[in-house]
């Protein structure tokens, strides 16, 4: 007869047993970090992700959407996959509004004539035939402009001023980033027959950041060099009314066609599950995009190479997703979440390299909480390279994954130090000159253990 004192102390063996069981499904097995851990260094010793960045920005260059660049780079991704030896590579569609960026020339007239140099916004309209030519009316930032009456600015041209600030986890981009995207559609809102900006960047050369803008513009839009914002700036201190004179050809077109381009280690035992790095083939059309996003494409690209020739098969398949049209508005992965997201539940988690020439400093997690312990052996694994784990537990995913990660997808931020990186963006020195090897050897260590790690175990990571 079996008593009520052996069902119990059946049944509290039971609970725990159960206990470590689910304990150990959220942790990384030792072979499993043991194997991670060679990967790694063998991977901070290897220059690949660098030379790969290299071809690209050398047989290929700037990629902007549309341009035979894109079109280029797209070849590029697709065969140099292949040759690495990825078991399946792939491009999926995408449909994108189209816009060429023409000519610029801004000038002021009075009281002062000189020349400025600036670079049109991403999807502005152009001037008329011949430029605009009218008072510049100063905002320190788009704040302010905001709280112009409608109508107040007719038959002038909005300038916003704001300066971005620097920083080793870039957060000011987030604030000076509005005055680039909505500058715009707020200066059309109260008049402005164009809007000029000071570039959202942090150096002092003269020469404009590009970008993006929100909605669909319906003014001119540009953006002036440091030096030039500085310049205008100290007309306004003299109390004179200042003209500008702006001439923008840049137009839209007809919508164009780009390609996401995917490559795939297969799992062996979960195919279909998937490990994601992600980054963005795409570029804007100054420099050659060696850094936004060459890094990154070529930092996951290497990650992925490395799992490959060490012969080891993970047991999850690893997803190197190269999205495109990121620069005009995260159009590829909208597209591509739209395509798969009947399987985003097999999306088992992501990181993404979109920013940054420096090293990672720092691991921010975004996982359930049963996951956690696994993740603090990821960061054990990484402390060696400088990497640190932060406290919290709400990272979505970089720039294109994020759009994965608000829609349930676990994922991991691996922050960069960015002090220096907005002295590159969106413009003219985006090259190889400004990549440093060391970075690149130190992302690589990390994007391949984390590729390992994650795809050689079975934890669900929304847990």
């Amino acid at each position: 007869m079996i008593t009520r004192r052996f069902l119990s102390l059946s049944l509290a063996l039971s609970i725990s047993a159960f206990s470590c069981v689910a304990v150990q499904a959220a942790e990384f097995t030792a072979s499993n970090i043991a194997t991670a851990k060679s990967l790694a260094a063998k991977a901070f010793k290897s220059d690949l992700a660098y030379e790969l960045d290299e071809s690209l920005s050398t047989e290929v260059g700037p990629r902007r959407v549309g341009t035979p660049g894109d079109q280029a780079g797209i070849d590029w991704a697709v065969a140099k996959m292949e040759a690495l030896g990825f078991d399946k590579v792939w491009t999926e569609k995408v449909v994108t509004p189209g816009w060429e960026r023409g000519e610029i020339a801004i000038s002021i007239s009075a009281p002062y004539p000189q020349r400025l140099v600036a670079i049109a916004l991403g999807r502005s309209v152009s001037t008329p035939k011949g430029g605009i030519e009218a008072q510049v009316v100063h905002f320190k930032n788009l704040d302010q402009l905001k709280k112009e009456p409608a109508g107040s600015l007719k038959g002038k041209i909005a300038y916003i001023g704001y300066q971005m600030q620097a920083g080793i986890d870039g957060d000011d981009y987030g604030v000076a980033g509005k005055q680039r995207h909505m500058g715009s559609e707020v200066a059309a809102s109260k008049g402005a027959l164009a809007v000029v900006i000071r570039s959202v960047g942090t150096d002092h050369d003269r020469i404009g950041h590009t970008g993006g803008q929100s909605g669909n513009p319906t003014i001119p839009a540009a953006a002036l060099s440091m030096p030039d914002a500085d310049l205008l700036e100290n007309m306004f201190k003299r109390g004179k009314p200042v003209i500008m004179k702006v001439d923008i050809s840049a137009h839209n077109t007809a919508d164009v066609e780009t390609q996401n381009v995917i490559g795939e280690i297969t799992g062996t035992e979960k195919p279909k599950d998937f490990v994601v790095l992600g980054s963005h083939l795409d570029s804007w059309d100054v420099g050659t995009g060696a850094i936004d996003d060459g890094m990154g494409v070529t930092i996951t690209m290497a990650a992925a190479k490395h799992i490959i020739d060490s012969g080891h098969k993970p047991k999850r398949s690893i997803r190197v997703i190269l999205f495109a049209a990121e620069e005009i508005g995260l159009y590829g992965v909208k597209q591509y979440y739209q395509r798969h997201k009947a399987d985003i539940g097999k999306h088992i988690i992501g990181a993404e390299w979109d920013s940054g020439t420096r090293m990672i400093y720092q691991l921010r997690p975004g996982v359930g909480k049963e996951s956690m312990p696994a993740i603090k052996q990821m960061a054990a694994v990484l402390q060696p390279y400088g990497v640190a784990l932060h406290d919290s537990n709400t990272a979505k995913g970089q720039s294109d994954l994020s759009v994965l990660g608000n829609a349930g997808m676990p994922a991991i931020n691996f922050d960069s130090d960015l002090t220096d990186y907005f002295d590159y963006h969106h413009t003219e020195n985006d090259t190889m000159a400004n990549v440093p090897p060391e970075t690149m050897r130190q992302a690589s260590a990390v994007y391949t253990a984390f590729a390992w790690l994650t795809a050689n175990s079975l934890i669900d990571f929304r847990k």
